[in-house]
């Protein structure tokens, strides 16, 4: 999320039209003035463009890296691929025609998916500039590490969700976070003067983000890096009465875990997860000029990798018989957060009887799904009653969740049914 990235576009170019490997970005030595993009103008986040930046991250920011841990060899997935998933039909929701989960990914320009059921490999493509080798960032995908890492902390004693933000951080103590509660940051109830609407130029996503690129110059008394900006944010109202997600929650929270270990959440994640579940890749996060991770939506991974970690908080924090998170963690966010301060906000309509607890999103339906979502198509999607994940990696010209819902949610449901139902779909 960096400034000059909202898009008005007037053509659309379909996912075939605006796949990378037919723009033809970045090619060349040197490539072309007009298939230069970068991270000073924002152009390497506009549409279409970000078809080909989503896979290149660490080309145009610098990073930190979340180490896999060469001491383990990759635990590898087995693969029981389900010929028939991709002409499972759904109807997209506010529509009357039926389409096939193949087609949705193209509409919803897709670049990587795949599907676990009962920890195997049923379904997995890759399309435009993804590999299986190579990583894509996740965008806010990363807050659900973020609010699965303070979990933790919370479940092992060394984080007291009813302390105020202000007694861990002293820098916020006059901010408007100081009077909140961690559990406030963790479940974003906090009440701010803040805006994360990416169609209004003017929004404080911008500032924020402006704040945290460290590609540009940043004139004498602004804000230099994440931290700097957070004590500039002030207080609306009451804290806790209404979700309101914005994205400084998850960066306050990112400091209070780095503050309470002594360690960044790069560091953190890779103690705590990365290194213990036999990932294929290192992961690595975006960084601010001083080197502070952009824990609300810096991190990359490859797709396999973020299947292992949906399939370990599938199986309650356990991987191969080790207990990764614990019990307690995982339990305190799948039993979901405040529903009726998730009515109020504007995701309130239209995901209907939802909640949010740690920075997870808990759908509340009969399956006791629940996901991490993330600007762009990035998802991962978990189905307790399917015993299915699904982490999709997407670069749609649509930013928002909102958009790409009605053709995203029916599609995950009707794919949990078809496993559910033992293969048989019903027509």
């Amino acid at each position: 999320m960096f400034a000059g990235t909202a898009t008005a576009q007037i053509s659309i170019p379909d996912a075939q039209e605006s796949n990378p490997m037919k723009t033809c970005y970045m090619q060349g030595f040197p490539p072309s003035i007009d298939k230069r993009i970068n991270a000073r103008d924002g152009s390497f986040f506009q549409f279409p463009a970000i078809r080909y930046s989503v896979v290149h991250m660490r080309e145009f920011m610098p990073t930190v890296n979340v180490p896999r841990g060469n001491k383990q060899q990759p635990i590898m997935f087995r693969y029981k691929p389900n010929n028939n998933i991709d002409s499972i039909k759904f109807i997209p929701t506010g529509e009357k025609e039926a389409i096939t989960w193949r087609k949705s990914l193209d509409l919803n320009y897709t670049d990587g998916i795949i599907v676990l059921h009962r920890g195997d490999v049923v379904y997995e493509k890759y399309f435009g500039e993804l590999t299986p080798e190579r990583v894509h960032a996740v965008m806010s995908v990363t807050k659900s590490f973020t609010g699965t890492l303070a979990s933790i902390l919370v479940a092992e004693g060394k984080l007291d969700p009813h302390k105020l933000v202000g007694d861990y951080i002293p820098q916020l103590a006059n901010s408007g976070f100081g009077n909140a509660t961690v559990r406030e940051v963790m479940d974003m109830t906090t009440a701010i003067r803040y805006s994360e609407d990416y169609n209004n130029p003017n929004a404080e996503i911008w500032k924020f983000s402006v704040a945290g690129n460290p590609m540009i110059e940043h004139p004498k008394g602004t804000p230099q890096g994440y931290y700097d900006y957070l004590p500039t944010i002030l207080q609306d109202s009451g804290h806790g009465n209404i979700f309101g997600y914005k994205t400084v929650n998850a960066e306050v929270l990112g400091w209070i875990i780095s503050i309470v270990t002594g360690k960044s959440v790069a560091e953190q994640l890779t103690e705590r997860i990365w290194s213990r579940l036999g990932m294929e890749q290192d992961a690595y996060y975006q960084v601010d000029a001083l080197g502070i991770p952009f824990a609300g939506g810096g991190l990359d991974a490859g797709l396999r990798d973020l299947a292992r970690f949906g399939e370990m908080m599938r199986c309650g924090g356990m991987w191969h018989g080790k207990q990764i998170i614990p019990r307690k963690a995982i339990e305190d966010i799948i039993n979901g957060g405040n529903k009726e301060a998730f009515a109020k906000s504007v995701y309130g309509k239209s995901l209907r009887g939802w909640s949010y607890r740690n920075m997870w999103w808990i759908t509340e339906n009969s399956h006791g799904a629940y996901m991490a979502r993330g600007v762009h198509g990035q998802a991962i999607y978990i189905d307790p009653a399917a015993e299915m994940v699904i982490v999709r990696l997407a670069s749609t010209y649509h930013s928002g969740n909102l958009e790409i819902d009605p053709l995203s949610l029916p599609a995950y449901e009707a794919i949990a049914n078809y496993l559910i139902s033992g293969g048989e779909q019903q027509r």
